[in-house]
This record gives structure tokens, sequence and C-alpha cells, in this order.
């Protein structure tokens, strides 16, 4: 080649350049709008991609405003009232602070690889959990329908809770709380005490007869609890308002609701401090009792404290990070909510236990006073001798300390007459090992340790305003959990959706709020989401690395993440986590299968509980529940097998709407080799078939709203172009 062959080449290049530059200058004002417009062309290969990074198309999908809302949302979702009323009582039954290594070794092996599994495929795919199951395998869309069903049933009784919260928060207002003595009974002759209150405690009384005003049975329904219809009716317009725009409404909110739950635990915990009693209460919480730590029912309940808390299976967190960039490090994300997770649940613990040690000292002191009394009473009348009481005990200021050596003192003496005496062991161990959770915790305990507070009204209004946030936080990822996936499916208005969800979901809440309500809660509780959601999270994990292939995953979270995640949760997701879910499925069946299927039922004639049988239809409920919550996955996979829908694309939404475009999906998922999760650059993407269907949104143009399959957009113009070689485009 001549040497100046290079400068040659550059002028030739120049004049191309010029050339081009001629041409462009020449262009009318038609020819400049047809620029400006997008061509999408209908491509039977091409996947439903997303917009890529770089891409000049904007996504129509809804994005957070902030990382920081984002991680707020997941941790709310996350951190519910489990994290106050539940973990607090398992650490404490078993083992104590022995108890957090079982619930930290599951955490790791089932814990966040799972909730970093479904962030990662939420985030790719952005869809929620029926298009993000139903896009790996249409066989398996089931899995997303049942989250679905799932959230729904959770939801029913989850806001009843949150009404409940209401009704206390409320009725705080006062002073002293309403709660804090037993009423009093006229009649035409005296005044005395109710009977019910006098023979349980003035909080328990409070909670089954004033706010419940539950009944004897469940079959007894006893009529509408008002009260509590207007509580439940208030919380359902909450969460209405919150997410009636999505993540734009509820996303704000979080701010709140995800953050002063902290504030308060925070203010509970340094007044707890400051309580007499409380060490006493925090020393019995954290003290290990290595030996229960090797019985198989801790590894159960905490691994099942773990599934629960990150709210895995729901469809929640899928539905959020969905909401995500492509790009966003979810494996940071998982990690983080998972620890803040598990820090809340050992503050709420701390929070707990020194209020509850100092109730317990209260209580403890009345029993020395009590007692005290009783043995002076047998010394007047001769039954115990003044010889065998030490010398230096003084009856009238006696210590818990001194009354303890009275007692042991007596007990020797007195060996087989002591029964007789009707003396009581005042130990502050024997009234923190009563171990009480759920709204025994919240609503009768934790209640009758406040009033003994100073100013507390304001801590009352602060604890159950606390409860209705922590309830809001979970409630927004549930609803977002039906809400989501059912809008990217059927593409339905989602404002509409939200509303109807919430009004049919407050008509059957209606169930709850029955004198008999309570015992539907505790129903649906055992029996709506246990299994079901174990079995979701099994096919979830077969879904993605036996159906779609690990390797394939963990290169597409390589590409997502700009990093190759550790061989670690390769590993988890193939072997571990599976194992230890199918261990859990066949414990939690055995389970139930040896508990007695029941109800503690609130007698009032002697204030106590009781424990009772569920009837034959409560059986029947029962067994529909965890029926109708599993029942679409087989019916969604035999649809799918047999053929049973005429639908060419495998999916329920063959066609989905972007703005500025419509994409098509692919009509052979099976015979499809691209990577499910990994975009394709602009580069892999197949030249384009001019003799399909072209779609083109012009700037200015009209709104038409015509589509293929009788599906509906907004503002796309479609034209059916000729078959024409591609230089004359």
């Amino acid at each position: 080649m001549p040497k100046n062959s290079k400068v040659v080449k550059r002028e030739l290049d120049d004049e191309v350049i010029e050339s081009v530059k001629d041409l462009l200058s020449n262009e009318d004002s038609s020819d400049d709008a047809f620029k400006k417009s997008e061509l999408m062309v209908d491509d039977q290969e091409e996947k439903d991609v997303d917009v890529e990074e770089g891409s000049d198309v904007e996504d129509e999908r809804p994005a957070w405003n902030s990382k920081l809302q984002y991680i707020l949302a997941q941790v709310g979702f996350s951190v519910g009232l489990g994290n106050v009323w539940r973990f607090p009582y398992l650490c404490q039954k078993n083992g104590g602070g022995a108890y957090l290594v079982p619930y930290l070794i599951l955490l790791l092996i089932i814990g966040i690889p799972l909730f970093f599994l479904e962030l990662a495929v939420g985030q790719r795919i952005r869809r929620g959990s029926i298009g993000v199951w139903n896009y790996i395998s249409p066989k398996l869309g089931g899995i997303g329908f049942a989250s679905c069903v799932v959230c729904f049933f959770v939801a029913l009784y989850y806001n009843v809770i949150i009404g409940w919260s209401l009704f206390y928060f409320s009725q705080s207002f006062q002073h002293p709380l309403p709660w804090d003595q037993c009423p009093l009974v006229k009649n035409t002759s005296h005044t005395f005490v109710e009977p019910e209150c006098e023979k349980s405690s003035a909080t328990t009384y409070y909670w089954y007869r004033e706010a419940l005003n539950i009944s004897s049975s469940l079959s007894e329904s006893g009529g509408l609890n008002w009260k509590m219809t207007i509580c439940l009716l208030a919380a359902w317009v909450m969460v209405c308002l919150a997410m009636i725009k999505g993540i734009q409404s509820s996303g704000k909110i979080m701010y709140f609701s995800s953050l002063f739950p902290y504030v308060v635990l925070l203010c509970f915990l340094i007044r707890g401090l400051l309580l007499n009693g409380s060490v006493d209460g925090i020393r019995h919480m954290f003290t290990p009792k290595l030996e229960i730590m090797l019985e198989p029912k801790v590894w159960r309940e905490a691994a099942t404290q773990v599934f629960f808390a990150l709210g895995l299976g729901f469809g929640g967190v899928i539905a959020f990070s969905s909401y995500n960039k492509r790009d966003n490090n979810c494996h940071f994300d998982a990690v983080l909510v998972s620890f803040i997770n598990f820090f809340t649940s050992v503050l709420a613990t701390l929070v707990v236990f020194a209020v509850l040690g100092f109730k317990a000292n209260i209580i403890n002191e009345k029993c020395v006073i009590q007692n005290s009394e009783k043995i002076l009473k047998l010394l007047k009348i001769g039954n115990l001798s003044q010889d065998m009481i030490p010398h230096h005990i003084n009856f009238s200021s006696i210590t818990a300390e001194d009354y303890n050596l009275v007692y042991d003192i007596i007990q020797k003496v007195k060996e087989e007459g002591f029964d007789s005496l009707g003396l009581k062991s005042c130990q502050i161990e024997d009234e923190l090992n009563k171990a009480v959770q759920g709204t025994g915790l919240a609503f009768i305990a934790f209640t009758e340790a406040m009033t003994h507070f100073p100013a507390s009204p304001f801590w009352s209004v602060m604890f159950f305003l606390m409860l209705v946030n922590l309830g809001l936080g979970s409630m927004f990822g549930t609803i977002e959990g039906i809400i989501t996936p059912i809008v990217d499916t059927f593409k339905v208005r989602k404002e509409i959706l939200t509303v109807i969800c919430c009004l049919v979901a407050f008509f059957i809440g209606l169930i709850f709020v029955q004198r008999s309500g309570n015992y539907f809660v505790t129903m649906f509780d055992d029996y709506s989401a246990t299994l079901p959601l174990l079995i979701v999270v099994i096919l979830e994990n077969i879904a993605v690395t036996r159906i779609y292939g690990i390797d394939k995953f963990m290169e597409d979270l390589k590409d997502m993440l700009g990093f190759s995640p550790s061989q670690y949760y390769y590993y988890m997701w193939k072997y571990v986590s599976p194992l230890v879910l199918l261990c859990l499925l066949v414990a939690s069946v055995v389970q139930m299968g040896l508990s007695p299927p029941g109800y503690n039922a609130w007698i009032e004639d002697t204030a106590t509980e009781e424990f009772h049988s569920y009837p034959t239809w409560g059986m029947i409920v029962c067994i529909s529940l965890m029926v109708l919550a599993i029942l679409p996955v087989p019916i969604v996979f035999m649809v799918r097998r047999c053929n049973l829908i005429d639908d060419s694309s495998g999916s329920l939404a063959s066609v989905s709407y972007k703005r500025g475009r419509i994409i098509k999906e692919p009509v052979n998922l099976e015979g499809d080799n691209t990577s499910l999760i990994h975009g394709k650059s602009p580069s892999e993407v197949p030249s384009p078939n001019f003799g399909k269907n072209i779609y083109r949104k012009q700037t200015g143009s009209p709104t038409l709203d015509t589509a293929p399959n009788g599906r509906y957009g907004i503002g796309y113009l479609m034209a059916d172009m000729p078959d024409m070689p591609e230089s004359d485009l």
C-alpha cells in the first residue's frame, strides 16, 4: 500500500461525512418528526426485555425515589409485629441467649440466601411474583398465584391486629389508663369489684371483655363488636390511602412508618433500664441454657422464625425489588436488611424483658407483702413458733431476700405440714419463666407494666402507635405482593384494584370483629400461611436452580451486579437450602399432626382460658385454607401441561406495554436459549423482520387505543407496513 494511503482514506472519510451532513441538512420537518419517533418491531424471537442501561427509551414502570426509600420499605415489610412479640418469646422459651446461635446459623443457611434470591429475580425480571415465575416457566406460574392467595389470607387478619392497636391507641389519651384498675359494679345495696376482673387482672379483663367482648366459643359468634368494626375500617382506609398510588405514595410514608418504631424502642429501652428490676429481666433473658439448644424443636422454631421474619414467599420482597434499577447491588441489600431485622429482634427483646423484669419485680414485692402477712397471722395463732424467725427480720419492711430466708427455714421445719400453710415462694425467676407471646404480651403483660410507669398515658400512646406503624409497614409489603403481580399480569389500573381489594378484604374481615373473632384470627394465623409458604419457597428454589439452571443464574447475577457472587450461594441454593426447607416442611407437618387442632377459649365464669377443639366445620375451614392457598400451583401446571388455554405466547400477558413501545413476549419459551435474566445488548438483537407489524409512537400523535389480541395501550399508532428492503427504510 502507498505511504500516503492513510491520507487518501482520511480524505475519503471526510467526503462521506460531508455527504451525510448535506443529506441531514436537506431533511424536511416530516423527516425530522420521523427521526423523533421510536420504532419497535414485533419480533417472535425476542424476549420481553425491559429498558437497558443507556437506552433512550424510558421505562413506564415506577421506580423508587431513592435507595434509602427502598431499604426502608424492605425493612418495614420484614420487621413486623413478630419481632416484638414472637422473637422474645422464642428466645425465652428456647434457651435464652443460646437461642441466638441456631437462629444466626439458620439465618445464614436459609434466610439470607433465599432473601437474596427473591431480590435478584424481582429486580432483573421487573415483574411481580406471578410474572416472575411465569417468565421462568409457564408451568410454574401458579407459584405467583399461590403467593397472592397467602398474602390475601394474611392481610385479612393482620389488619385486624392493627385495628386492635388503633383501639388501644385511642383509649390511651386518659389518666389513669382505663385498664389500670378493675371496674366497680353497683347494685341497690352495695358496690363490689367486677367478679371476672377480680378473678383475673385488670389488663386481662379489659382485653377480653372491654376490647374484644369475647364469646365463650368459636361457634358462638355473638354478633359484631361495633368498636372493633370501626377500628378495622379505619385500618383499611389507612392502608388503601397509602397504597393507592403504589410505591409513589407508600414510599413516602415509609420514612415515618419504618423509622418511628426504632425511636420508640430506643426510648423504651432507656426508660426500661432505669426501672427497678429491669436488669433482672435482661439477665434472665440472656442467660444461656445450652442443654435446650440441642433439642430439635428449638431448631425447627428458629428456622420457622427466620423464614417468616424476612417475609419469604409472600411476594412482597419480589414486588418491592421489581421497582429497582437493574444494576442495583441487591446482594448488599439482602445482607443489610437481614441483619437489620435480626438486630431489631434483639433490641425488641431487650426492651420486652427490661419491662417484664420491672413488672416481675412489682409482682414479687406484692407476693412478699401478702405472704409476710400470712406468716404474721400464723405466728399469732400459734401455728408457727417465733423461735424459727431470725432476729434481724422486720416484717414491716421485709425484703425479698429476707422473705426467702424465712420461707426456706419454715419449709425445713414444717416438712409434712408445709403445704397446708399456703405460703408461696416469691421468686422473680418464676414470674419471668411464664412465657407470654402474641396478643398476650402486647395487650396484657406489656400494658400492665406500663400502668406502673410515671406518665403512663404517654408511654401507652407511644407503644401502640409503634405497633400500628410496625403493622402498617408489613401490610404495605403484603398488599404490594397482591397488587403488583395482578397489575403486571392483567394490566388493570392500580388505583381501582387497590380500592376493590381493600373493600373486599374489609367485608370478609368482618368475621374477625365478631365477638368470636379472636378465635378466627388464631385459626388463620395457624393454618393459612405456614405450610403453603414453605411449599412456595421450595418451588421457588427448584424453579431457579433446576428449571432455569443455577449456572446460568450465577452468570446473570454477575452481569447484573458487576461481580461474581460468592460460591457459597451456589451451594446453598443448589443443595443446602432445599434440604433444610424440606426438613422444615416435614417437621411442620408432623408438628401439626401431633398437636390437636384447637384454640384457647376465654371462659367468663372462671376468668381463665380453656382449650377447645375445633368443631367439624372449623376443621373443614382449616383444611380449606391450606388447600386454597396451594391449589393454584397444580391448577396452573395442569392447564399449561394440557394446553387448556389458547395462549401462543405461553404467558397470561402476551403483550407488555411500555412507554414508547410495544413488546411481544416469546412464542416458545422452552426453545429459547437466551439467558432469562441477562438482558441482550443492542448488538445481540436479531435483525427486524419488516413483514410483521411495526408500532410507532409519534410526537404529538393522537391517542389510539387499539392493539393486537384485543389488548389496550395508550398513545400507540400501528400500521401494517408492506414488506420492503432494509435500504428502503
